[in-house]
């Protein structure tokens, strides 16, 4: 048996994309590093406290 996500809950899609933004972060200007870095920390935030028992 399969759990679906509940409605309303993020899917990972945000996660994926701003790992993917990641993935060029060696071409950019240190000073942009940090907004990069911050789409990751917020996805991931987003994410984890989406999920029930939390």
């Amino acid at each position: 048996m399969t759990s679906q996500p509940s409605p309303g809950v993020p899917s990972v899609a945000g996660v994926t994309d701003a790992l993917a933004a990641l993935e060029n972060l060696d071409e950019l200007p240190t000073a942009a590093h940090v907004a990069r870095l911050r789409a990751v920390h917020d996805a991931l935030t987003e994410a984890l406290s989406s999920i029930d028992e939390i």
